[in-house]
């Protein structure tokens, strides 16, 4: 459409302004996750649909309504705010229509899988503990990496004892597998 016939307002916001989330996983992936993670995913869909979205939407219309009277950056801000959510609701319930629980007090406590509290060592003696988790779970800040990460996918099937190879783009390691646990 030539921008000749679109109004000020509609230059001024446009829906790709707030990019669609890209879905983090491989084709035809499952999407697992902690029983913890689940219900945190669960639990903000709820609140973005019930909560969230419905009070952003009625503070739109209402700006809407009294535009002459308020600020536009307002009504644009708003505006954008809602797109954000509606992205944000669109992946939250894609992720959760692929969502696969796993209950890590179920899995093989003799090796690394999902869900597990693995402590390492490097070849520099320094030990780290990583729980591998769902992608959406996952925060190097507290140590838990998605099952997709590099160290996950290294340590995965290991047992106690063994020495596994890390290679990343820039470098190889070593890790030794110390202890695994599951919380």
């Amino acid at each position: 459409m030539s921008r000749a016939f679109v109004s000020e307002s509609d230059a001024d916001f446009q829906e790709d302004d707030v990019p669609a989330i890209k879905i983090p996983l491989p084709p035809g992936a499952k999407n697992y996750m902690t029983p913890e993670g689940a219900e945190k995913m669960r639990s903000e869909l709820s609140i973005l649909v019930k909560n969230e979205r419905p009070k952003v939407s009625a503070k739109l219309s209402r700006t809407v309504t009294e535009s002459e009277r308020l600020d536009r950056e307002t009504m644009l801000r708003d505006r954008r705010r809602l797109r954000e959510i509606d992205r944000r609701i669109e992946y939250l319930t894609e992720m959760a229509d692929i969502i696969e629980v796993v209950d890590p007090s179920k899995q093989d406590p003799q090796r690394v899988l999902f869900g597990a509290a693995v402590t390492v060592e490097d070849e520099k003696g320094l030990e780290r503990i990583f729980r591998i988790v769902g992608v959406d779970e996952s925060d190097p800040s507290e140590e838990k990496i998605s099952w997709l990460s590099p160290v996950a996918k290294a340590m995965f099937g290991a047992r106690e004892g063994e020495v596994v190879g890390l290679k990343l783009p820039q470098s190889e390691t070593k890790l030794k597998v110390l202890r695994i646990s599951y919380l």
